[in-house]
Formats: structure tokens, C-alpha cells, sequence
């Protein structure tokens, strides 16, 4: 008897080391993608600074200022002034839809499917 549990308890501890084993592989599988990601991510935010960087440098005023005195004749643009712009108040919405009620509502139906 003592011979089948000391088998049982070698052939637990294989499988227990086995175990571990495996596992310690996934988990460095896992961390090492994790790294992957964290670094795509770092890289991504390196372009967006560098996309918003560009983006900054592009729509300075005064060099639209400029750009607008190049091109005057081809887009026919005028410099914005303080009487150009409106009002909130000024601003018309759009209308609800008309809801048509000139047939009637079958009130039969309307309670019949409350109990």
C-alpha cells in the first residue's frame, strides 16, 4: 500500500511541476505581449504628438494670413470682420415634423392591452 501512495505522490508532484512549468511559459507569454502592446501604444502616441505638432504648426494664423494673400485672386477670400457674424437668435431651426391627426384613434385597442 505504501508503495501505491508513495507512486501517487511522485506522480502528483510530476504533474504539479508540469503544471507550473506551463504556466510560467504562458505567463511570460502573456507579459511579453503585454510589452508589444505597451510599446504599439507609446509609438502611437509619439505620431500623435508629432501629427498634432504639424497640425499646430500648419494652421497658424499668421501663415493662413499669408496663405489667404497668395491665393486671393484663385479663392476669392475677404478678411473676417466683427460684423460678419450673427447671433444665436438669429439661427432658424428646423421644424418638428407635422403629425398628421385628422383620421381617428381606435380607442378599442389602446386598452385592451393593459390588464
Amino acid at each position: 500500500m505504501r508503495t501505491v501512495l508513495f507512486i501517487l505522490a511522485a506522480l502528483a508532484v510530476i504533474g504539479s511541476g508540469y503544471w507550473a512549468y506551463r504556466e510560467n511559459y504562458q505567463t511570460q507569454d502573456e507579459l511579453d505581449r503585454a510589452q508589444g502592446l505597451r510599446a504599439e501604444i507609446t509609438g502611437a502616441r509619439e505620431r500623435l504628438a508629432i501629427l498634432r505638432a504639424e497640425w499646430a504648426y500648419l494652421n497658424r494664423p499668421d501663415r493662413l494670413r499669408d496663405l489667404t494673400e497668395l491665393n486671393f485672386d484663385k479663392l476669392g477670400l475677404i478678411p473676417l470682420r466683427p460684423d460678419q457674424f450673427g447671433r444665436i437668435d438669429q439661427v432658424a431651426y428646423p421644424l418638428p415634423p407635422e403629425i398628421d391627426i385628422s383620421e381617428g384613434v381606435d380607442i378599442s385597442s389602446v386598452g385592451a392591452s393593459n390588464p
